[in-house]
């Protein structure tokens, strides 16, 4: 047998192996110190809370203006402040208020009773009504924050309660001006803006919260109609003939009415005058003879604002916890 010999392939160009040297570690490229660094927030937060407030607001705005909403109220207080004035309000006299003066305070107690039902109409549905259509379930999907989606919607509609009665107000002391040669009772309006605007802080944050935790449309207009029945109700003239008629403890009946927001703004109308049982009431008497004059306008106006603010950070905090779809 004979030996068969197998020549081994040449070896071909091998590729040189070098040993580790830390001295020649190569840097990394900018590529991988930027896929290694942590993600850069794209805004500051207060920056970016601020775009969203506004973009929700601007949306909501013009939900509210599509709604003919602005236009409405004020048609309200024009039809109310024309009323006044056309039947001849402005000649008679009354707790030493005549003329201008004297339709606007007949304007401002009327509005005691209308601003609430407003109010609460402008507040409650928001939530519910922008669940039904969807519009929950689109805005969520971007990057917007529940929380200042609902703040968003609270002020742009709270302004539009308040920016058209400042302008029928301002255009009633005018009328008077031009009309009929009576001084702008400056002061006296702006009194009457400030409690207006407290009170409908008040219940538009009672809407709020409505809007927030009753999930039911049948049920928020349930609400809306008792909230406001309970407001004008638990007036002090009201309780008080509760109070005879069902033997009421008489604590119980002043605590009532010295806690509604109805009644503490209807005493911030009436602060600057003379304290009179007939005028004020059994509880707005007892509180200007207690705290004075300027003591219960100022109550009249920071109690409404903090149950309107307590209200909707009620609902601010259940919104952003709740299920809201």
């Amino acid at each position: 047998m004979s030996a068969i010999s197998m020549a081994a392939p040449a070896p071909g160009p091998t590729t040189p192996t070098f040993a580790a040297d830390p001295e020649r570690q190569t840097e990394p490229g900018p590529d991988v110190e930027a896929a290694s660094a942590p993600p850069r927030p794209s805004a500051r937060p207060r920056g970016r809370a601020w775009i969203e407030l506004r973009a929700a607001a601007r949306l909501d705005a013009a939900e509210v203006l599509r709604s003919r909403w602005v236009w409405f109220c004020l048609a309200v207080y024009t039809v109310l402040a024309v009323a006044l004035m056309t039947v001849g309000v402005r000649e008679s006299a009354i707790l030493g208020f005549t003329g201008t003066s004297r339709v606007l305070l007949s304007f401002a107690h009327a509005l005691v009773l209308v601003l609430p039902l407003i109010a609460l109409i402008a507040l409650a549905p928001a939530v519910q009504r922008a669940r039904d259509d969807g519009s929950l379930e689109l805005l969520f999907s971007q990057p917007l924050s529940p929380g200042r989606w609902l703040l968003a919607v609270a002020v742009v509609r709270y302004l539009a309660l308040v920016l058209p009665l400042a302008l029928v107000m301002v255009a009633v002391g005018l009328w008077g001006q031009l009309g009929h040669g009576d001084p702008v009772p400056w002061i006296f309006i702006g009194r009457a803006l400030a409690v207006a605007a407290a009170l409908l802080l008040a219940f538009a944050g009672i809407g709020t919260a409505i809007s927030v935790f009753v999930r039911n449309p049948a049920r928020v207009i349930t609400y809306v109609i008792l909230v406001w029945a309970l407001g004008v109700a638990l007036l002090d003239f009201g309780l008080i003939g509760a109070m005879l008629r069902w033997r009421l403890d008489p604590h119980a009946v002043f605590t009532l009415a010295a806690i509604n927001p109805v009644e503490a703004a209807r005493l911030a109308l009436l602060s600057e005058l003379q304290p009179d049982l007939g005028t004020f009431g059994p509880v707005g008497f007892y509180l200007a003879n207690r705290v004075g004059g300027q003591a219960l306008f100022v109550l009249g106006v920071a109690w409404p604002a903090a149950v309107g603010l307590g209200a909707f950070g009620l609902a601010y905090l259940g919104f952003r916890r709740a299920d809201r779809i």
